[in-house]
């Protein structure tokens, strides 16, 4: 089980780590700077917090109107009992005289290019950051006179209290138990000299009750309880710190300097003493570090972050809330996203305590709970390859690839053959969210799932892959590919051969099938046949070194059995289907057959057929550019610029009304920040600049010619392409390798 820690260290010290520019720069050098955030007034509580993260411990950080500086701290891993991912805690930071007087200057400024926050109040400053390269909250005040410094850990998890009414849909998996779902209390350690030591312990877990209803109860045998003795929390110390009670450090004399350090750390052990052992030495190893030397080591994290990839946009109105918002729901993705667990779609790490009417919830609260949802996950994941942002890719790949071995048994055990399928809603081990698999299993066989939004949705399984194959075309990493992209292609390909017969015509006939979640009874319907197909033909285009030629007939056979495309007559004109036969009403609000377009490309700019798959776009049935909903990219993908441009920059700006930061979308159909609604915006604006096909690169498919831009993204065979176009002009390209301008082709930006 991997560790990762928590510590807060406030200490006197001298020196005191500024963000001056280099010597001689420029401030136009530093275009990033322009989508830094800057408040010039405190917050009136958490819905005023900015985010801030090293990819694994986040905060949400803000000042109060009366001075106090105030951040939860969460962690990617903080997994409960119940499978919720819960915050570790909040501090506190209070000086005496205050941080803010009314009346008097302030400002908070997220600084992205150092990946910190700077605030200046009453004469004082103070720098917060979450180390890059080690799991560390660290804080950094400067005051103009001797301050006394209080440092208090608060927590809302002081007793065990059954989650009960709307506070229930938290816990989804766990909504409709029939038992109460508990939550567990923190423990602050009593007797600790000069420190607060505190966590939250799993000394009970869902993990076998999950696999005993499902019919799973023999992998018990084969894989650990991965929430059992699952212990997170911290350790706050500090020379100069003396202990009030067992939750609070005052300093011992006033003074002019502080630091202020927080680690975290989550990890099983056997014994509560065993993991307060692991983050003593944690605290002890940061301690060994000198603050500048880390700090120089952070920025350059942060700056090597920033040089992978950039889209800025100007020369129109909407422009500036396009640029912005692309910049910040990217640095909220690198903040979240180099953990151990994949990002959260309903918040990320970057919950707060609800204000909703009606709603009263800790920040522990998410609406949909601790499950990830593959249809709201994906969508993270889709615009890291050309941001370069491979690392964040991982995490995600890891889950699954350490599911395979459940998922392989599960599908003996539900039906009886090889391969392996991933339900639409999984907690991290792979098994079903609970609520989604049913309670009341009498006469039930183990196959059958209640919820019928997610019986036979099985395709989730083919767009992990297709994500798989664009990491691999990127990246060229055979290790990957061998390693991870080839086992789980084998199982679900497989899954897919032995689970549905074949028809007269020698055809698979997929069913019983559904459609998505929005029809849930369906023959054939298109996401599987475009997906297959799509997944297939790029397994296939696989070297040798990677793909025998046993296993590459195998797929070929498998193609060549796939039923056409579905289509149908709308108005008068031929168009995509969501399926060839559809059974019963819609359920839910989503255009299925538009996955031909986008996750699966097999319709598109420079592809045959790019005319059928418009017509079926400009009839879609559901139309929306926020939270999951995707017509922005769709537009994008079919080059229509105008589209995109509408849907992409109304996206960027809209945001959650009772957030103060500009970025912090939703909830939509899920929660507070929506991540969903952020990387539809990401792979949108993308994909209207780049879009790549095999060898080919596409620029400006869909590109509005009175949107000036200077950008820099990846393509497939470790490719970066450079570029600055004004008034529909390019004036500089640059792609490296030199080879590769050959198979960039130049595209007119559309629009007077």
């Amino acid at each position: 089980m991997k560790a990762a820690h928590a510590v807060v260290l406030l200490a006197a010290v001298s020196g005191f780590v500024m963000n001056p520019l280099p010597a001689g720069a420029k401030a136009e050098e530093y275009p990033m700077d322009q989508y830094n955030v800057v408040w010039d007034t405190p917050s009136r509580d958490s819905s005023g917090s900015m985010p801030l993260g090293n990819g694994d411990v986040g905060v949400n950080a803000w000042v109060e109107e009366n001075g106090d500086l105030l951040f939860y701290v969460s962690k990617t891993d903080a997994w409960s009992e119940n499978a919720r991912l819960l915050k570790l805690g909040r501090v506190r930071l209070a000086l005496s005289p205050s941080l803010f007087v009314e009346g008097a200057r302030f400002k908070q400024t997220l600084d992205l290019r150092h990946g910190c926050i700077d605030i200046e109040g009453s004469g004082a400053t103070l720098k917060l950051w979450v180390d890059a390269n080690a799991p560390v909250v660290r804080i950094e005040v400067e005051t103009p006179r001797p301050a006394e410094a209080t440092v208090a850990l608060e927590r809302w998890r002081t007793e065990a209290r059954a989650l009960t009414g709307d506070e229930r849909f938290s816990a989804y998996g766990l909504m409709k138990s029939p038992d109460p779902v508990v939550v567990s209390p923190d423990a602050v350690l009593s007797g600790e000299t000069d420190r607060i030591v505190w966590y939250h312990r799993n000394e009970r877990s869902i993990w076998g009750q999950t696999l005993r209803h499902q019919g799973m109860e023999a992998w018990i045998a084969e894989a650990a309880d991965p929430l059992e003795h699952r212990t997170f929390g911290g350790l706050i110390e500090g020379d100069g710190l003396a202990g009030s009670d067992a939750a609070t450090l005052k300093s011992k004399e006033p003074a002019k300097r502080f630091r202020v350090a927080v680690h975290c750390l989550t990890a099983q052990t056997e014994t509560p003493g065993q993991w307060r052992d692991q983050l003593a030495d944690l605290s002890a190893e940061t301690r060994r570090v000198d603050w500048g030397e880390a700090y120089e080591a952070h920025c350059a994290w942060w700056r090597g972050f920033w040089d992978r990839s950039w889209i800025h946009v100007t020369g129109a109105p909407d422009a500036e809330a396009v640029s912005r918002g692309y910049a910040l729901q990217r640095f909220i993705t690198a903040c979240a996203g180099r953990g151990a667990h994949p990002i959260k779609f309903n918040g990320s790490i970057f919950t707060v305590d609800s204000r909703e009417p009606g709603k009263p919830f800790d920040a522990d609260y998410r609406n949909w709970g601790g499950p990830y949802w593959f249809q709201n996950t994906r969508l993270v994941y889709w615009p890291m390859p050309a941001a370069g942002d491979f690392d964040l890719m991982r995490p995600l790949f890891r889950m699954f690839r350490d599911a395979l071995p459940f998922a392989q048994a599960r599908a003996k055990v539900y039906f009886g053959h090889d391969g392996a399928f991933f339900p639409e809603t999984i907690y991290f081990w792979g098994a079903y969210a609970m609520d989604n698999y049913g309670w009341e299993r009498s006469g039930k066989p183990a196959s059958h799932v209640d919820n019928t939004y997610i019986r036979h949705y099985f395709s989730n399984a083919l767009e992990l892959l297709a994500l798989m194959l664009d990491y691999y075309a990127f990246t060229r990493e055979t290790d990957f590919a061998r390693a991870t992209l080839v086992p789980m292609a084998d199982a679900v390909l497989t899954f897919y051969d032995r689970h549905y017969a074949r028809d007269d015509a020698g055809h698979i006939r997929f069913e019983p099938a559904q459609s998505l979640e929005t029809w849930h009874q369906a023959v054939n319907p298109l996401p599987e046949i475009a997906g297959l197909r799509f997944v297939i033909d790029g397994l296939c285009a696989l070297s040798g070194d990677i793909v025998d030629e046993g296993r590459r007939a195998g797929w070929q056979r498998l193609r060549a059995e796939l039923p056409p495309m579905p289509t149908r007559d709308v108005a008068g004109e031929r168009v995509l289907a969501p399926a060839a036969e559809l059974i019963g009403g819609k359920s839910n609000s989503e255009n299925p057959e538009l996955y031909a377009v986008f996750p699966y490309r097999v319709y598109g700019v420079g592809k045959p057929d790019i005319e059928l798959a418009r017509r079926t776009f400009d009839h879609r049935e559901v139309k929306g550019h926020n939270g999951w909903r995707q017509d922005d990219t769709q537009a994008a993908f079919l080059g229509l610029a105008a589209t995109a441009r509408e849907y992409v920059a109304k996206r960027f700006a809209e945001k959650h009304p009772g957030s103060r930061f500009p970025a912090f979308w939703g909830p939509n159909f899920d929660w507070i920040p929506d991540q969903d609604h952020g990387g539809n915006g990401l792979k949108a604006l993308q994909t209207m600049l780049v879009q790549a096909d095999g060898r080919t690169i596409r620029l400006f498919p869909a590109w509005p010619k009175a949107w000036d831009i200077d950008f820099k993204l990846h393509a497939p065979f470790k490719t970066t392409i450079r570029g600055t176009m004004r008034d529909g002009q390019l004036l500089t390209l640059e792609v490296d390798p030199p080879e590769r301008r050959q198979d960039v082709t130049l595209l007119s930006p559309q629009g007077d």
